[in-house]
C-alpha cells in the first residue's frame, strides 16, 4: 500500500468511496442527508473542497486501485476568555473501500497526515462521526479520538 497526497484533479477516483459513505448516512438520516442525484455535480463539489487552502487529502493505493481516502481541514480558533487559542486538522471524511476493510487503511491514512502535516506545527486533530456509525466510532477510540462534546440536533 502507497500512501499519496490527493489533489483536486483526483476528485473522480474518490466517487465510488464517497458513494460508499454517503449512501450509509442517507440509509440512516434521510432528512439530513441527500442523495448524491448527478456524480458530475458530486465530483465538482469534491474538486472544489479538494482545491481550497488548507484542505489536504490522502488516498491509500493499492496495485492502482484507491482503497480509502481521508480528508483534513486545518481549523483556526481563536483565544476567547474562556478558551485557549487551538490550530487543529478536523477529519472531515474517511472511507475505507470494503474490500479493503481491517487491513490497516486508515490507520496508514492517519499516521500519513499526521507526518505530512507535523512541519506545520498541527498536532491536534479532531472529528465527527453519526451516532449509528459504530464502526466510525470503533475506529476513532482505536486511532485515539476520545468524544469529548456530544451534538444533538432537533429536526421536526
Amino acid at each position: 500500500m502507497d500512501i499519496v497526497e490527493l489533489q483536486s484533479t483526483d476528485a473522480p477516483r474518490l466517487l465510488p468511496l464517497l458513494h460508499q459513505v454517503h449512501d450509509l448516512h442517507v440509509t440512516h438520516l434521510p432528512t439530513r442527508y441527500r442523495p448524491i442525484a448527478r456524480n458530475s455535480e458530486a465530483v465538482g463539489w469534491l474538486a472544489d473542497w479538494l482545491a481550497r487552502d488548507g484542505v489536504y487529502a490522502f488516498g491509500a493505493i493499492f496495485d492502482d486501485a484507491l482503497a480509502g481516502y481521508a480528508v483534513f481541514e486545518i481549523e483556526h480558533k481563536p483565544e476567547t476568555v474562556l478558551k485557549h487559542p487551538c490550530t487543529r486538522a478536523m477529519l472531515q471524511h474517511i472511507c475505507v473501500d470494503a474490500a479493503y476493510g481491517r487491513q490497516g487503511v486508515a490507520r496508514a491514512l492517519f499516521e500519513a497526515a499526521k507526518t505530512h502535516l507535523a512541519p506545520m506545527g498541527i498536532r491536534d486533530y479532531g472529528t465527527t462521526y453519526a451516532s449509528f456509525n459504530t464502526a466510525s466510532a470503533a475506529l476513532m477510540a482505536s486511532l485515539g479520538f476520545h468524544p469529548t462534546l456530544i451534538y444533538a440536533e432537533y429536526r421536526p
